[in-house]
């Protein structure tokens, strides 16, 4: 996950994916290295995997949700939630 300071970033989605039983870490080793994945996290409960998505376009967002989340062999299922407006800043 090498960061373009030059991309510009308008659109952000987090991906819930559920993995095939025990294959959690094989499947964030893989999402690594895809650009436009900022962040990814294993977690406990119904969904086993989050991943952070920025991209400048949703036409983006969608390319790397089906062609390097989704197509993943262990990767069954996904949930994407996109988001909109500013994030929230505490103080």
């Amino acid at each position: 996950m090498i960061e373009d300071p030059r991309r510009v970033v308008c659109m952000k989605a987090y991906v819930l994916i559920n993995t095939e039983l025990g294959q959690e870490a094989e499947v964030v080793k893989e999402l690594k290295n895809v650009d436009g994945i900022t962040g990814i996290h294993s977690l406990y409960g119904i969904y086993d995997v989050i991943v952070q998505v920025e991209a400048e376009s949703m036409d983006r967002v969608k390319e790397i949700v089906f062609n390097n989340i989704r197509r993943l062999d262990s990767v069954k299922t996904t949930i994407t939630l996109i988001t909109y407006g500013e994030s929230l800043e505490r103080d």
